[in-house]
């Protein structure tokens, strides 16, 4: 999978949920020291995040995503070995009680 340098939180959900699928670990990572409410999230730590297998894709966000949007290629220098994005509208913009709701296809009705 190509990797964007933003997603927005759908998108986050969604493909956090696919890459999951395929064994691939998403982790939300906060810059600003304060935890979105009802998402799993990891605090910024350089030494703790370089110990994530190789290929977990990094999701990083602060209040409105545009300080991680400016350092995305920051994040990803140190990070070589794993994809690097800014959650678009950070924080700010995060929907509490989003969730994907699956379809049900016509087998599974």
């Amino acid at each position: 999978m190509k990797y964007p340098k933003e997603w927005t939180q759908k998108e986050f959900l969604t493909n956090k949920k696919e890459l999951e699928k395929e064994g691939i670990k998403v982790v939300l990572v906060d810059t600003i020291l304060s935890p979105i409410e009802k998402a799993n999230t990891v605090v910024y730590n350089r030494h703790e995040l370089k110990n994530e297998p190789e290929g977990t894709v990094f999701v990083f966000y602060c209040d409105s995503g545009k300080a991680t949007l400016n350092r995305i290629d920051e994040y990803q220098e140190k990070f070589p070995n794993n994809p690097c994005i800014s959650l678009k509208g950070g924080k700010g913009y995060w929907r509490v009680n989003m969730m994907l709701i699956e379809e049900k296809t016509e087998e599974g009705k």
